[in-house]
């Protein structure tokens, strides 16, 4: 009887899941808010509780996890890396700077202390990877040449990931100074050693993992993938970190016949991860902090919309396309909810489920939109404030118009370069 009411709910999970992502396709809108919904219907306080299934749903979430970072990685090469690193590591402490601090400064003044103020400042802190990719497909900006600049500080951010993790792993466990050293130093020596294999002997390692058949290919991967986060998280380091430099040390074939293979496996569990958050959080707190969040989202969608636009600027890129990648880069989402899921789990702060829940569906909702308006509305502002020209004397020669592209534009579109 247990088993066929697990089986009942899951089932339902799944093929509801599969009709909201349906939905999400045909409104060409991320799925990601209807996925959170979905898991605030399903949870205590929502319209149908789980109970047979929630602890397969928590193993899910897990996973779902686990292939994120690993796919996220199977995106890099290790030499991109340290490329980007060298190149745009300015870019990235302006990124910091101006959208970690508000959350950290939110999370004080809402009274919750510096741990919780460590957690938000990485919710606001992260853009979401795979809404912006979607979104930069659907406006068609993958060649513009503000293109390098968004994947470069998301690059940035996706690295500064795996020393962020493992900071947060200790401050939720409440480690003491010494052991949450102990633990950061373990990271970065990890991570340095497996950027340093990478760049140095990844083709080898591909080969070893590499195999005709994908069968063989996908156990290989995965199990790798798994065994290599449980050590990691053994070690706590963070799960996610080692699925990400699994992900960094493939590249070539493997790295593509892996995203093709497990691409429908993310899906599937980062789906689950969703609703698996969705579970953990009351409906009904949601109301009380849904101002703080809204002044929160207003705020970071300013310091992102100003990050791009200096990044973009400092690469040379024409004032439209600066507003392009300040608006594109706007969109939070599963790194967002990944960071705040630790805080949750932990029990760190009750609040913070709710406040990010709010947060992170007010981000993904208007990060499409200030992605394909901000530099419309830019434009439309900038005449509005320029005063027009004086009348010329009559029979004065009238110089033509300068077009619009001609001024700092002509290097909004064209072939974006590799990252």
């Amino acid at each position: 009887m247990h088993s066929a009411v697990f089986l009942i709910e899951f089932g339902a999970i799944i093929l509801g899941l599969g009709l909201l992502g349906r939905l999400a396709g045909r409104l060409h809108f991320s799925p990601i808010p209807l996925y959170l919904l979905a898991g605030l219907a399903f949870g205590e306080g929502g319209l149908l509780p789980l109970g047979a299934s929630e602890e397969f749903v928590a193993i899910g979430a897990e996973i779902g996890v686990i292939l994120l970072l690993l796919m996220l990685g199977l995106e890099y090469t290790a030499s991109d890396l340290v490329s980007n690193l060298k190149t745009q590591y300015p870019a990235g402490l302006v990124d910091f700077t101006l959208n970690a601090l508000p959350g950290a400064a939110a999370a004080l003044l809402l009274g919750w202390g510096p741990v919780a103020a460590v957690v938000l400042a990485g919710v606001t802190w992260i853009s979401s990877s795979g809404v912006i990719a979607k979104v930069l497909g659907d406006l068609g900006r993958l060649g513009n040449r503000e293109t390098p600049v968004i994947l470069s500080i998301l690059v940035l951010e996706d690295l500064a990931m795996a020393v962020y993790l493992p900071i947060i792993t200790a401050l939720v466990a409440g480690m003491s100074l010494a052991a949450g050293s102990v633990t950061l130093a373990i990271a970065l020596a990890v991570a340095g050693a497996v950027l340093f294999v990478a760049v140095r002997y990844g083709r080898v390692i591909s080969r070893f993992v590499s195999s005709d058949d994908p069968e063989k290919l996908l156990l290989v991967v995965l199990g790798l993938t798994l065994l290599v986060a449980g050590i990691a998280q053994q070690l706590q380091v963070s799960a996610a970190v080692g699925a990400f430099l699994v992900g960094i040390a493939l590249s070539g074939e493997v790295a593509e016949g892996t995203h093709t293979l497990l691409s429908p496996l993310r899906d599937l569990f980062a789906a689950v991860f969703f609703v698996f958050f969705g579970l953990h959080t009351d409906p009904a707190s949601i109301p009380p902090v849904l101002l703080p969040a809204l002044a929160l989202a207003v705020v970071t969608a300013l310091t992102k919309i100003a990050t791009g636009y200096w990044a973009a600027n400092r690469a040379g890129v024409g004032i439209k396309g600066r507003w392009r990648a300040g608006g594109t880069l706007v969109a939070r989402g599963e790194f967002s909810i990944v960071i705040a899921g630790l805080a949750v789990s932990a029990g760190i702060q009750p609040a913070m489920g709710p406040f990010a829940t709010a947060y992170v569906l007010i981000m993904v909702v208007i990060g499409p939109l200030t992605a394909r308006y901000t530099e419309p509305i830019a434009a439309y502002v900038t005449r509005r404030r320029t005063p027009a020209a004086p009348q010329q004397q009559a029979g004065a020669a009238v110089p033509a118009p300068a077009s619009r592209e001609s001024v700092g534009t002509a290097d909004d579109q064209g072939t974006a370069g590799h990252v």
